[in-house]
Formats: C-alpha cells, sequence, structure tokens
C-alpha cells in the first residue's frame, strides 16, 4: 500500500496559516488534496501537523473535512512520520509530501512511483541532484523500511526536522532514484512561502478551475503569467 502523508502545520515564520488560507473559496489544502487524489498511485492520505495548539485549527478543519489527520512533534518532523507508520502496518511505501504546493500534479507523483518502483529503489525523488520540475511539485517516495530506519537512527536535528536526509544523504546504505523531465522547469516558482505565491495560486485557480478542475501542470504553463515572482 503506497501511503501518502501530507506536511502541514499552520507556524509558517513567513505566511503563518497558509495551509488554511482560501483559494477559490476552499482552503488551500484541500485544493491540493483534491488534485492528489486523482492519482492512481496513492492509496491512502493522511495530513501529518503537530501537537501544539498553533494546528488545533488544522486538526478541526480535517475532522469537519473527513481528512485523516496523525498529530505528533512539531520540530521532529522525523518521529511524527514514524509515530504515524505505526498506525499503518498495512504500508509498504511513504510518500512525503508538503502543504505548500497547491498545484500538485498527480501524474508527476504517479510517475515517480513507477520509477522508484521500476528502479527497486529505497528512495526515489524529483529533486536530487539536479531539480528539473517546477518548485511546488516535489515529492519523495521511500519504502517503509527506510523511514524506519531513518526514524530510529537519526540523531542530527536537520535529519530529524527534515524527515528524508538520514536517508539520501547515505547511498551506501540505501537505493537512490531520481525522477527528471526535459526541458527544465526549475525557473518556474510554484510554491506557496510568501504572499506573492499565494496571489498567483489564486490567480491560476481563478482563471483555470472553472473551465477544467482537473488542469494539468502544461495548463499552468501555457498561461501568460506562469511563476510567482522569485525572492531576492
Amino acid at each position: 500500500m503506497n501511503l501518502a502523508i501530507l506536511q502541514a502545520r499552520m507556524s509558517s515564520t513567513r505566511l503563518p496559516g497558509k495551509v488554511l488560507a482560501p483559494v477559490l473559496g476552499e482552503p488551500m489544502i484541500a485544493r491540493q488534496i483534491e488534485r492528489l487524489r486523482r492519482s492512481r498511485c496513492i492509496d491512502a492520505l493522511v495530513v501529518a501537523t503537530s501537537d501544539a495548539a498553533s494546528d488545533d485549527p488544522l486538526a478541526v478543519w480535517g475532522q469537519g473535512a473527513g481528512v485523516e489527520v496523525f498529530r505528533g512533534s512539531l520540530h521532529d518532523v522525523l518521529g511524527r512520520f514514524g509515530a504515524l507508520l505505526e498506525t499503518k502496518p498495512q504500508a509498504t511505501h511513504v510518500l512525503r509530501l508538503t502543504a505548500d504546493c497547491p498545484l500538485a500534479d498527480w501524474r508527476v507523483i504517479d510517475a515517480l512511483v513507477e520509477r522508484h518502483q521500476a528502479e527497486g529503489a529505497d528512495y526515489t525523488n524529483n529533486v536530487t541532484p539536479v531539480r528539473t520540475f517546477q518548485h511546488g511539485l516535489d515529492a519523495e517516495v521511500m519504502r517503509r523500511e527506510a523511514l524506519e530506519t531513518a526514524a530510529r537512527e537519526a540523531a542530527d536535528p536537520y535529519e530529524r526536522e527534515h524527515v528524508t536526509p538520514f536517508i539520501y544523504r547515505r547511498p551506501e546504505r540505501f537505493r537512490l532514484a531520481t525522477l527528471t523531465r526535459e526541458p527544465s522547469l526549475a525557473h518556474l516558482r510554484w510554491t506557496v512561502d510568501l504572499p506573492e505565491d499565494l496571489a498567483f495560486v489564486r490567480r491560476v485557480y481563478e482563471r483555470l478551475y472553472p473551465g477544467d478542475p482537473a488542469f494539468t501542470s502544461d495548463d499552468v504553463v501555457a498561461l501568460p503569467e506562469n511563476s510567482a515572482p522569485v525572492p531576492p
């Protein structure tokens, strides 16, 4: 079973509360989940947030929206993932996604999983060693055993906070693979970290969603304004 874990929190330092910011009448995270649910390769999806009071509104939203929410440590995110995984014994592979990517492309995710399986990899992403996909289409997939090993052994605070560095920093222990595209679109910024990023995403939804809720990355690229401003 492929379990997608969508990492989310309300306490973003640059744009607090962004995951519940409205995008065409729905919280941004709901728009992302709507897109993720089109994936052929995601069998189950859980939002992983913290047990801090600041994330109570996110948990309340999930309960009302029928979205499974798991809560764990705010700072030890790897520990949060490991604890969640203990509740999902049927999961064989884990996709790590972040809730600041409301233009996530389910086709890229499916291609990533297919690449992962074809390579027999322990861990596969579409970012390293060279990014070719748009910022905001980032995804990672790993074997359950690789994530369990990281959760058990990682001691570096950076590796605890960012979940997967313990794995991809150790190619001698884990079989790594990557998904790339040609031509590169790494210059396009679709992730939401700043107010101008959110404004860009809202414009994309306003222009494309009414005509086709399943609009694709190609549709976004075809827009005259197809990227948020790059931060200085």
